[in-house]
Parts: structure tokens; sequence; C-alpha cells
């Protein structure tokens, strides 16, 4: 029933809501058997989140779970924010991806800029038993969601395309005139309007075709993977480092409680493992890539440390100050000590 309530909430009478919904989850809506559930991301089967689904789907196998997952790469349920919503929804159990600051604005610290710098850190702040798991869980468990870890994407950084002739490095002199794509979240907008661009919001879905017509010069928030995506419309791509992209692994909670304590265990180790591997695995992968795209063609550009440190004062006079108007001192407090900044 909760699919067929979804689609008529989105507009469609009950006979077409339940066709759709059938059409998609055909086994949902009638006698899905007690141990198959749905596991879907935006993503293509060359990024992190295909990985980690087949280790979890071999972690449970190992652990003699009766779980089985029926699995849905590529967007083809719906683009990040309609999977986000629809696992909030109880439409898909389990989702691969990114919080939706739309539903709650302190999600947006999942996008905060220049919180680390590296690796090491990243894996302390944001990974396995990580200082900010425990505040994701908090503010998503009110959204309906069990958080069950987060997956390292890299690094996002600025990347032009091709026959746009424009290499913006400072900021934001450079960057005055340059139209570049940025997410629907509104930390995405500031920043990058504050770097001196033209932040234009536009869904993922659609970027690939905004670069290729010229409808933007550039793209945001992108990880070597989604660079190598897109390398035939790219010429340049500019190592901003700008925020560290991790996604989550979420589950919806009535379907959670739903499983049994036995099941729930099972799940829970099972993703643990899966997650620690993506952990492990993830920057090797994600240097790989960089090398791919490097090999491709495409100008890869280093900041010096003189336009870096310039990029973060405009991100912590701008952009962190809006962020503490959100969520408040104590947990910026505690990103400005992460962040090394007095």
């Amino acid at each position: 029933m909760k699919l067929i309530t979804y689609y008529t909430r989105k507009g469609l009478n009950l006979g077409a809501a339940a066709v759709l919904a059938a059409s998609i989850f055909p086994i949902s809506i009638t006698a899905q058997a007690a141990n198959e559930f749905t596991v879907a991301h935006s993503m293509t089967t060359d990024h992190i989140f295909h990985n980690t689904s087949q280790w979890l789907e071999e972690e449970l196998e190992k652990r003699g779970s009766t779980l089985k997952m029926n699995y849905h790469p590529a967007g083809d349920l719906g683009d990040w924010t309609s999977l986000f919503e629809q696992n909030i929804q109880g439409v898909i159990p389990m989702v691969m991806g990114w919080p939706d600051s739309a539903f709650d604005p302190r999600l947006d610290l999942a996008y905060l800029a220049y919180v680390v710098d590296d690796w090491e850190t990243a894996t302390k702040v944001y990974g396995p038993a990580g200082k900010m798991l425990n505040v994701y869980t908090d503010i998503l468990a009110q959204q309906g969601l069990i958080v069950l870890g987060t997956i390292p994407t890299g690094f996002g950084s600025v990347a032009i395309r091709k026959g746009a002739g424009k290499l913006p490095v400072n900021f934001p002199e450079d960057a005055k005139g340059i139209k570049v794509r940025v997410p629907g979240l509104k930390i995405a907008e500031m920043r990058f309007n504050a770097f001196g661009f033209s932040a234009v919001p536009i869904p993922f879905s659609e970027l690939y075709t905004a670069l290729q017509l010229g409808t933007v010069d550039g793209r945001t928030f992108g990880p070597p993977v989604e660079i190598w995506q897109m390398r035939d419309v790219l010429e340049a791509y500019i190592l901003t480092r700008d925020f560290f992209e991790h996604a989550f692994l979420t589950v919806n909670k009535d379907w959670w409680d739903d499983l049994g304590s036995e099941e729930q265990k099972i799940l829970r180790e099972a993703s643990d493992a899966a997650l620690a591997r993506a952990w492990k695995e993830a920057e090797a992968l994600g240097d790989n890539f960089l090398e791919k795209v490097r090999g491709h063609g495409i100008q890869v550009v280093e900041l010096t440390p003189e336009q870096l440190n310039k990029a973060k004062e405009i991100v912590y006079e701008t952009e962190w100050p809006f962020m503490e108007s959100i969520v408040g001192s104590e947990i910026m407090d505690e990103m400005r000590a992460v962040a090394g900044i007095k």
C-alpha cells in the first residue's frame, strides 16, 4: 500500500498508481516474499555504489541471511533526490545516495566545504565510527531513516566543458562570467556564487546534456569517477577539493522494524563489513579514475597553496556562518576543530 500511496500523492489516480507501481515493483504490490527487498542508487556500475552493493550481497550470503537483494542501479528508479524521498516513504527499503536538505536544512552539513584535506582525516570524521555519524543518524532518524553507514566517493572539484577555454583558479577573479552547474542545494549555490561563478542549479540527470550544449560552462561537486563518466564533454578539471563527498546507506525504519532482531543483526554486520571495505578501497579507486581522466587528455590542475587558502577563506567567511545559523555553534565548533580553524 505504501507504494500506491506514494504515487497517488504524486497526482496519479488509484488505478494508474497501482499500474505504475506494479510495473516497477511487480511483487511489491501483491505477494512479495518477505525476504526480498529493493536496493537502489542513481549512479552507473563503474561507481563505488555498485562495488558496495556487490560486497553487501556477498556479506549477506556469508552470514546465511534470508534477505535477497532486488538491485536497481543507474537511476532507473529515479534520481538521487527522488530516491531519498522514496526511501523516506518506504517505497524503496534501501538506498545508497545523498540526503536532500529540502527535507531538513541541517542535512547540508554533509556538503560543508573545506572540513578535511586528506583521506585519513576524512575517514576519522565521516567514516565508520566517525565523528559525524551520530549527528547524521539523529537528523535522518527524524525522517524515518536508519543510517547503516557512509560510502566515500572522494573529493569534489570543478570541471570545465570542452570549448569553454576557461581555467578558473583564482577566486573570485577568474570565475566571473562562468556559469557552472550546482546541485539543487542552497549551500552549493552560496559557495560557488561566493567563488565568483554564476551558479545554476540543474538536475544531475540533465548535466551531461547541459555541458554538451553549452548551457553551462562547467560543473561542480565532481569527484574523479564522475569526471571520467563525462570525459567526452570536458576539457579541464580544477582540483578545488572543496568538499569530501560521502553518501549514505539508509533503510526505511518501518521496513527495518519488520525484519526481526536476527535479520537486523545480520544486515547490520553485513553492511558494516561492506562499508569498511568501501572505505579501505575508495581512495585507490578514485586515484585510478583521476589517472584515467589525465590519460584521456583532460587537463588536471592543482591549486597552489595560496589559491587554495583564498578559496578556504571565502568559504569560512560566508558558508560556515550560514551553516552555524542552522545547526548551532556546538556542531560548528566541532567542525572548526577538525578543520583547524581557531
